[in-house]
């Protein structure tokens, strides 16, 4: 599913250039849930935002469902990411004035290809995936952290992505909670998604298949 060869990406600083990832190589299989591990600064942002299109290599190839995603640019770029990767942030990035159920259908609004009337029927029927069938009218603000972030999951599933990339999604939430939201991802990869999460904390990785280590941009995999 994702393919990743050679690939680097510098940052330029007054102080010249900043090599946040250097030569990395990674195969991720369809279905398969990876940890990315490292601490803030390691470079395992920055490896997600390549994979999904966020930025781009400095060198190097990265493909995904077989699209060569360094290539692509402008709109090509957004219909890809728009078909093929779900996001989930740390900080939920929630709608405020949107009920859960409408945060969820926004992706849809946006890529336009489930038909509107299905809409809603379709949020109601992934919250109920994530256990917040009952909340669906809620606004954020009404809902838990970890409710929340179980919205944020949702909304990323809204377009049936293959792919879906989270970025420290427990760094926010107590440690019970934590392990709720990644057993939610768990259960994603089991049904045959890929996940990447990125976490600086190493003992909440035993969800994934495989560990992947950054430490000053170098990248290792372990089990």
């Amino acid at each position: 599913m994702i393919e990743i060869d050679r690939v680097a990406r510098s940052y330029e600083t007054p102080a010249g250039a900043f090599p946040a990832l250097r030569a990395v190589d990674l195969r991720i299989g369809a279905g398969e849930a990876i940890a990315v591990v490292g601490k803030s600064g390691s470079g395992k942002s920055t490896l997600l935002n390549l994979i999904g299109g966020i930025d781009s290599p400095t060198r190097g190839e990265i493909r995904v469902a077989g699209v060569a995603v360094d290539r692509l640019k402008g709109d090509a770029l957004a219909r890809w990411r728009g078909k093929t990767v779900g996001f989930v942030f740390q900080f939920f990035q929630l709608l405020p004035t949107l009920t859960a159920a409408e945060n969820v259908m926004l992706p849809m609004d946006f890529r336009n290809v489930t038909p509107p009337r299905e809409r809603r029927p379709k949020a109601l029927a992934i919250l109920e995936r994530v256990g917040l069938a009952a909340h669906a009218d809620r606004l954020p603000s009404a809902l838990s952290g970890g409710e929340q972030q179980r919205v944020a999951i949702a909304r990323a599933m809204a377009n049936d992505p293959p792919v879906v990339l989270a970025d420290e999604p427990t760094g926010n939430l107590d440690s019970a909670t934590a392990r709720e939201v990644l057993a939610l991802f768990r259960r994603l990869a089991d049904a045959g998604t890929t996940v990447v999460v990125a976490t600086h904390e190493r003992d909440l990785a035993e969800f994934a298949d495989r560990v992947v280590t950054v430490a000053d941009g170098v990248v290792s995999v372990s089990r």
